[in-house]
């Protein structure tokens, strides 16, 4: 299954994922991002579905960059947060050294884990000296098409095995998380913050 047809669901499906999303509360996983950050840290938010974090964070006083492979969810985000939501795939991140932080929040598991460490390449590269990455993953081992989108499932060993070969991105923090989402309380989240050394 390609990342065409994982857009494609998000373009047909674009209205129910952002109401299932946008009020989805992960208060304290946005913050423990934050506290990781400059108060002056420009953020991208990579990936963004809703907007619904990219609001949170220009209202917690950062500036922040929002991206989705998706164009009707990127005109969705762009209305709900004020800014213009760039549309663009993963791989086409080209930037160097310009963010603080960024936030793949339920998002690169679309990508192929053949695929996984160019895009985290491509992140670490956009990112300047000692900025983070938080990334999150559904938890377990799976890998190929759920629901009509492709996914790559990690645990803490597969997630190990993935970053051995970035010596640039180092762990700081790992921890597993339930679903916030009402009926989904039983399914699990394995959720990371790196650092660009």
């Amino acid at each position: 299954m390609d990342e065409g047809s994982t857009i494609e669901y998000y373009n047909k499906n674009a209205r129910e994922f952002y109401a299932g999303t946008l009020f989805a509360n992960i208060q304290a996983i946005q913050e423990t991002f934050i506290e990781q950050l400059p108060t002056d840290a420009l953020l991208l938010d990579f990936g963004c579905g809703s907007g619904r974090d990219t609001k949170y964070f220009m209202d917690q006083g950062f500036q922040v960059e929002a991206m989705d492979g998706s164009s009707k969810l990127c005109k969705m985000a762009s209305e709900y947060t004020g800014i213009t939501v760039k549309q663009a795939l993963f791989q086409d991140l080209d930037e160097l050294e310009k963010y603080d932080g960024i936030w793949a929040c339920s998002s690169i598991l679309h990508v192929p884990m053949a695929a996984q460490s160019s895009i985290f390449h491509k992140m670490s590269l956009a990112l300047k000296e000692n900025g983070i990455i938080y990334v999150s993953y559904k938890y377990g081992e799976f890998e190929g098409e759920r629901n009509g989108r492709h996914f790559t499932d990690m645990t803490e060993h597969t997630f190990h095995e993935l970053v051995k070969g970035m010596p640039e991105l180092e762990q700081e923090k790992q921890w597993v998380t339930s679903d916030v989402r009402p009926g989904r309380e039983g399914e699990r989240w394995l959720n990371i913050i790196l650092r660009k050394k």
